[in-house]
């Protein structure tokens, strides 16, 4: 057995690894019985894949199908690979995938890769190799932003990430840390998971359901290098926790999750921002992103960390700079309440509130299931091949929803709900 995934093993609690695993297939999921499953993984991730999988055949899967990545090839690619490499990727998988998902199929990706992976390769070769990837993932990626089928992301505490969390703790020790802090995130803590998330639900359909009834045309960011106001898409309609897919089911896409969302309108959003905490993209660190947005579109862009990379990601496409998604978190939420940086979009992103560069998810949309992509168009939706979340929230960031009329309501004081 390899000695790194012999250590990961030890410090997790195994009856808490199997409650995220019921959780991931019963709220995550909500798996039909008869329902393929195409999952990816760290290989580190084994452990969970494998009660996931059981527990994926107790609920009635048909097949489950699981893709793993392992760090050291990647890594083997940066530096052995030809250079046209980087301008390749597995098509004929996505397509696959794709395949998969127009047949029923459901899907489940667990994350807890080294977030610094590729910091020390060449930025070029990593936007290169992201932007076909991009490309590749696009037919698979429809059927996850279009919501026809229910899928899921929870985590697993690899070690190259654990130690990136917790830098001054023995491996074993780090390991420990970080998987108390996903299964607390993850609600696993509870004496009835699943119950635990079906009151989480409820809570963040009372929030959604509160800013759909103001019908903001806009929401009004301020706060240290902040002063950014979001147009609304028309006909935008929030959504938060559990959701239900055009197949039908019901599951939470994001385990953990503590945000509220909609679609920002594609050519309203001006002012400037600044990030509150670091984005980890693709294997490097992105830290203290600035931008200017003029006419929906980021005109400037700047950060201390990782800039090169942020550069060529808004060069993807033309919907790179413009907004998918924003989402409202409290301060106060547990993730935030942790302390905890995670150097995880999934984990960090329900920490703060923050914004999504690239395409929208046209179930924010009042209808969203019937519109066609140039209908969600008109309407304010964006298109892109990139969907990256980052981080603008904080105690100190105040935000107002404005309506139509141009009057203001206070929607977040100093992070909190107002």
């Amino acid at each position: 057995m390899n000695a790194s995934l012999h250590t990961a093993i030890d410090p997790v609690d195994p009856v808490r690894l199997d409650k995220l695993a019921e959780v991931a297939v019963k709220v995550g999921l909500q798996l039909q019985k008869g329902q393929d499953l195409v999952m990816t993984a760290p290989i580190a991730a084994l452990p969970l894949v494998r009660l996931i999988t059981r527990h994926a055949y107790m609920a009635g899967a048909g097949l489950v199908t699981t893709f793993y990545a392992d760090e050291e090839t990647t890594l083997a690619r940066y530096a052995h690979a030809p250079d046209e490499s980087f301008d390749k990727a597995s098509g004929w998988l996505y397509d696959g995938m794709a395949r998969a998902f127009e047949g029923g199929a459901a899907r489940l990706a667990i994350a807890g890769d080294n977030p610094m992976l590729l910091s020390g390769q060449d930025p070029a070769k990593v936007a290169r190799a992201n932007k076909a990837n991009s490309i590749a993932y696009k037919p698979a990626l429809e059927h996850i932003s279009n919501f026809d089928i229910n899928w899921n992301i929870c985590s697993y505490p690899n070690p190259s990430w654990a130690k990136l969390v917790f830098p001054d703790l023995p491996i074993a020790e780090a390991v420990g840390r970080l998987a108390e802090a996903i299964f607390a995130a993850s609600r696993v803590n509870e004496t009835d998971p699943i119950a635990a998330w079906a009151a989480h639900n409820a809570e963040l359909r009372k929030r959604s359901g509160w800013l759909n009834g103001k019908r903001f045309s806009a929401l009004h960011f301020t706060g240290p290098g902040t002063d950014l106001t979001v147009g609304l898409a028309d006909g935008h309609e929030w959504h938060g926790g559990a959701s239900t897919a055009k197949n039908g089911v019901t599951c939470n896409p994001n385990i953990p999750t503590e945000e509220v969302f909609t679609t920002p309108h594609a050519l309203r959003v001006d002012g400037h921002v600044s990030s509150t905490k670091p984005l980890s993209h693709q294997g490097t660190l992105i830290d203290n992103i600035q931008v200017r947005f003029e006419g929906g579109r980021i005109v400037e862009a700047k950060a201390s960390k990782g800039e090169e990379v942020l550069l060529k990601v808004l060069d993807t496409d033309e919907g790179a700079r413009r907004l998918g998604e924003v989402a409202l978190v409290p301060h106060s939420s547990p993730i935030s309440a942790s302390g905890v940086l995670f150097y995880n979009t999934l984990f960090d992103e329900n920490a703060s509130c923050h914004i999504a560069l690239g395409q929208c998810y046209s179930k924010c949309f009042l209808d969203g299931a019937s519109l066609t992509p140039d209908q969600i168009k008109a309407q304010g939706g964006n298109s892109s091949l990139i969907h990256i979340d980052w981080m603008i929230g904080s105690d100190k960031v105040d935000i107002d929803g404005i309506r139509a009329d141009g009057a203001k309501v206070p929607v977040m004081r100093k992070g909190e709900w107002a």
